[in-house]
Parts: structure tokens; sequence; C-alpha cells
């Protein structure tokens, strides 16, 4: 009777923690759904150079003091890993939020969905990432998906016409800046597994530290230069309901939210609450009265569709590759 008490207690604490890790994940994927909308409105008041300092270097402070109280400062070590930890924070708080927001910017009121959908497609990119330099070849039907969602993607971006794209330096140039931005994430992502035995809070925090100082030399090298200048009192005050939500939502609790859901539910199965970023950024954008094309729902809906496919494809193989190996116990068992 006890065994079986215990057994059920043990299955509430499993259920509660993957529940836990689901809304973590959810909130995470919603907030970075609604950062892009809320970012080109603040766009029309601050430049994405320091709209971008601003926000990464409040998160820095919050998070240092996070890391002191939870960890102390042994926490701070670079432990020898100090150009790795500079390398990785620097694609994920330079490369990836300074180049994702200049380029949605300069595309306008288009570059919302283009940078929530080019957002969508980290999954897809980080097999082809894989595919290249660690010459892991995909599945037929995995290839197959990232060749649908990557549709779906030129869909949004070109609205249907790829010649007068292409033509257009203005929206092919600002495209290659996002999307040379996601790619710079999911180098991040990735540079995680380098760092195992260490807490979210602890690669987060060193991460965003360097990467931080990295966007901070951008920007004062881009003041210098006169291509940007220093924000006003007026324009600070104009645009801090959009810091603030920055700050908090797809800022902090993302990032700290999505690591920690990681890890309770897996890779494979987070990666189904990317779904709802291009999702909410539809949802938000429709909502400020932007205009949204059939392109935009058809891609959106190819990109979903290619990310549930293959998830579920991953999960078919893990389970039949596992299910030899529990015939065989059985069969020693018997």
């Amino acid at each position: 009777m006890n065994l079986i008490c215990l057994r059920k207690v043990g299955r509430w604490k499993v259920s509660k923690n993957v529940l836990f890790g689901a809304i973590l994940c959810f909130i995470a994927s919603v907030s970075w759904g609604a950062m892009f909308p809320v970012a080109h409105a603040a766009f029309k008041h601050i430049d994405p150079f320091y709209f971008t300092l601003i926000r990464y270097g409040a998160v820095t402070v919050i998070l240092v003091v996070l890391l002191l109280w939870k960890e102390g400062k042994q926490a701070f070590r670079l432990e020898g890993k100090g150009l790795h930890l500079w390398f990785f924070g620097t694609m994920a708080f330079t490369v990836y939020n300074l180049l994702i927001f200049w380029g949605e910017d300069l595309l306008g009121e288009p570059g919302v969905m283009v940078a929530s959908i080019m957002e969508s497609l980290m999954p897809m990119i980080s097999i082809v990432i894989v595919w290249m330099f660690f010459h892991k070849r995909p599945h037929v039907f995995t290839f197959l998906c990232v060749i649908v969602s990557f549709v779906g993607a030129m869909f949004v971006i070109t609205k249907g016409d790829m010649n007068s794209f292409l033509r257009a330096t203005d929206d092919f140039i600002p495209t290659m800046l996002i999307f040379v931005a996601v790619v710079g994430w999911v180098i991040y992502t990735m540079g995680g597994s380098e760092f195992r035995g260490w807490s979210a809070l602890r690669y987060s925090t060193l991460t965003c530290i360097l990467g931080t100082f990295t966007s901070l030399v951008v920007v004062i090298g881009a003041t210098m230069v006169g291509y940007i200048s220093i924000p006003t009192s007026e324009v600070i005050l104009a645009t801090s309901p959009h810091l603030l939500f920055m700050i908090i939502f797809p800022g902090l609790i993302a990032l700290l939210g999505w690591n920690i859901g990681v890890s309770i539910l897996s890779p494979i199965n987070a990666l189904l609450f990317i779904n709802f970023v291009p999702v909410t950024t539809l949802l938000v954008s429709v909502f400020q009265g932007y205009q949204i094309t059939v392109f935009d729902l058809v891609g959106t809906v190819l990109i979903i569709l290619s990310l549930v496919s293959n998830n579920l494809f991953v999960r078919l193989q893990k389970k039949a590759s596992k299910q030899p190996v529990q015939t065989k116990l059985h069969q020693r068992i018997s």
C-alpha cells in the first residue's frame, strides 16, 4: 500500500514539474512573439541600438543580483571559459538582439512579421547548421520539413513577389540582417551544451554581461560616427512602457524561463512552443491595425505544420528505437 502511495506521489510531482516547464516555455514564446510589435511601436521614438542596450543593460543588472543571491561570488568565475562565454554572449546579446531589431526597423511595418517568422525558423536553422558543420545529415522527412518551413518564410518575407524582393536592396539587406541575427541566437543556444553542470542562471548571466559589453562598444562606435544619437530624457520617458515590457518579459522571464523549461521538458518537447511566436505576433499586429496578407497566413501555417510534423516524427523515431531494447529486457526476464 505504501509503495502504491509513493508511486502516486512520484507521478504527481513529475506531472507538476512538466506543467511548470510547459508554462515557462509558453510564457517565453508568447513574450518573444509580442516583442516585435512592441519594439516596432518603440522605434517611432528611439533607435534599435540604444533600445537594445538600455534593455539588456537593465536585464544584466537584474541577473547579476539574482546570481549573487542564489549562487554567491564564486559563480562569477569564468573557469578558463571566458573566450567561449564572450563569443556565445556576443552571438546572443549583440549579433541577435542588435541585428534583429535593426533589420526590423529598416523594413518598417512588414519587419514585424519578417522578424517573427525568422524567429520561428530557429529549430529548422539548427538542423541545417548541424548538417553543415557537424556532418550529421538529417532524415529525408526532416529535410522536407526544413524546405516547407523555408517556403513558408519566403511567403511572408516576399509577399509572393520574389523578383521584386531580390531587386529591392532596401528589403533584401534588412532581411539578411534578421537572418544573421537568428543564426546568432541558434549558435548561442547550441553553445549551452558546453557548460553542462552550470545553472541556467549562471550561463545566462555571464554571457549577458560579456555580450552586453560588446553591444556597448558597438553603440559607442555608432554614436561617434554620427549614425545614431544619445536618446533624450523625453525619448526615454516616451518609450519607458515598451522598455519595461521588453526588460521583464522577453528579456528576463523569457531568457531564464526558456532555459529552465527546456531542462524540464527536453528540447524536443520545448520546441513545440516556438509555434506560439508567429501566432502571437499575428494577433498583436492585428490588434495594432496591421493589415495581414494571405501570404502571412499561409506562410505561418506552413511553418507551424513543418515544426509539428518534424517534432512528431522525431518522437516516433525515439519510441521505435526504445522498443527493441525493451523487448530484449522482457525476454531476459521471462
